[in-house]
């Protein structure tokens, strides 16, 4: 075994030859016999290892600058891309509400009483009543009782009222009940809400004709709602073998899941009774 010194020393004098074939071949660049072919045949493969090593680093640096400069691009696309898609989707909803005002106002101008427009800000938040909360109130002329409509059909009462706002109970609600009749046959019966978000059409006598698919509209006779406004279409009819009464199942026309804007009678008909 050769010790550390003896390392060292050879080492060094291997360093030193190098240097001086490096320096030898540098000052006979035009001389290729001799003491010089041995230095190149020596040397070259250093030099060629170092300029490969040299190349690949510089091409490892320019490629890490170009991903980082595609990389930043991409997060800019990204970002134009994220603004872009949230404008489109603000531009879309500006439509939809448009078109549903549009909507409203068109029905608006077909019927003889006052309405207000009102937007749908939330919802009871209690799972015993199917209410929703409008962003109008007594400021705006609403009071209690008033009855609250949309294109489609009836969609419930207010209950309650403070300055600017309103709450008001959906048909599909336990506690709702709005008279109505079969509009084909005329047979009359009360509309409640039902727990599975549908109506059940109450004291219909067993012996009126009615049928899956008739209409129900409301007769007017409440004092609340206007005659004739469309609630809901009969899916279902059970007559039993006993009993006045015959059991309907009513599926609203008013999709309450996508409620979001709604018209309030302000002058609904009053029905005033008089004795004889």
């Amino acid at each position: 075994m050769f010790s550390k010194k003896i390392l060292f020393i050879v080492g060094v004098i291997i360093l030193i030859v190098v240097n001086i074939t490096v320096l030898y071949v540098s000052g006979s660049r035009y001389r290729s016999y001799g003491f010089g072919r041995i230095a190149i045949y020596l040397v070259a493969p250093f030099q060629e290892a170092v300029n490969h090593s040299i190349r690949f680093a510089g091409g490892m640096w320019k490629h890490y600058f170009s991903l980082v400069s595609t990389a930043m691009e991409n997060d800019n696309l990204k970002k134009e891309l994220n603004l872009a898609i949230a404008k489109s989707n603000h531009l879309d909803e500006i439509e939809l509400s448009n078109l549903r005002l549009r909507k409203l106002l068109n029905f608006q101008r077909t019927k003889a009483n006052r309405v207000l427009a009102a937007e749908v800000i939330g919802v009871d938040p209690s799972s015993w009543f199917k209410a929703i909360i409008i962003d109008k109130g007594k400021s705006d002329g609403i009071t209690k009782g008033l009855p609250v409509v949309m294109p489609e059909g009836i969609a419930g009462q207010v209950v309650d009222v403070s300055s600017g706002y309103s709450k008001v109970i959906l048909i599909i609600d336990q506690n709702s009940a709005v008279d109505a009749l079969v509009q084909r046959t005329r047979a009359r019966g009360i509309i409640r809400g039902e727990s599975t978000g549908q109506c059940l059409f109450q004291y219909v006598l067993r012996k009126d004709e009615v049928r899956a698919g008739d209409k129900i509209v409301s007769s007017g006779l409440d004092g609340v709602f206007p005659k004739g406004q469309p609630i809901g279409e009969v899916t279902e009819v059970v007559k039993r073998s006993s009993g006045i009464f015959q059991e309907v199942k009513v599926a609203p026309y008013i999709d309450f899941e996508k409620l979001e804007e709604v018209l309030v009678i302000l002058n609904p008909p009053k029905h005033e009774f008089t004795s004889k």
